[in-house]
């Protein structure tokens, strides 16, 4: 369903894997989505998109519910750029959960979990 409604849908992000705690998504390569024509390279905001919606959803996994909820805030360190033509993959982990704020971190890359495109964390309040 990501990959056909709303936000996610538009940019073509879909679901890979999940666990406990983490949900793993991918956004393939796609020229619309180039911030750079010259260089190929994506642009930040479908990356920052692909990382709010792997961490939002590991925290409904980790409560194994949809709970409504708001990203509070959401702090991208971007370590390089990511390669032209390749998949990335966000993964996004809840790690720790109070009564109604979840935080969260992750990891972006284009194929090696060892060399990140950009790391991320930050928080969500649920709005319930």
């Amino acid at each position: 369903m990501v990959r056909r409604v709303g936000h996610g849908g538009a940019l073509g992000i879909h679901y890979v894997g999940h666990g406990a705690d983490w949900v793993e998504l991918g956004l393939d390569y796609d020229q619309k989505l180039v911030g750079v024509v010259e260089t190929g390279v994506l642009a930040s905001g479908p990356i920052i998109s692909l990382m709010d919606m792997a961490t939002s959803m590991a925290i409904w996994v980790r409560l194994g519910r949809f709970r409504p909820q708001a990203t509070l805030d959401m702090r991208v360190d971007y370590l390089r750029p990511a390669t032209p033509g390749r998949r990335i993959l966000g993964r996004g982990e809840c790690y720790g959960l109070t009564r109604s704020i979840a935080f969260v971190r992750g990891t972006a890359h284009d194929g090696d979990p060892d060399d990140p495109v950009a790391h991320v964390t930050g928080t969500f309040i649920g709005t319930e």
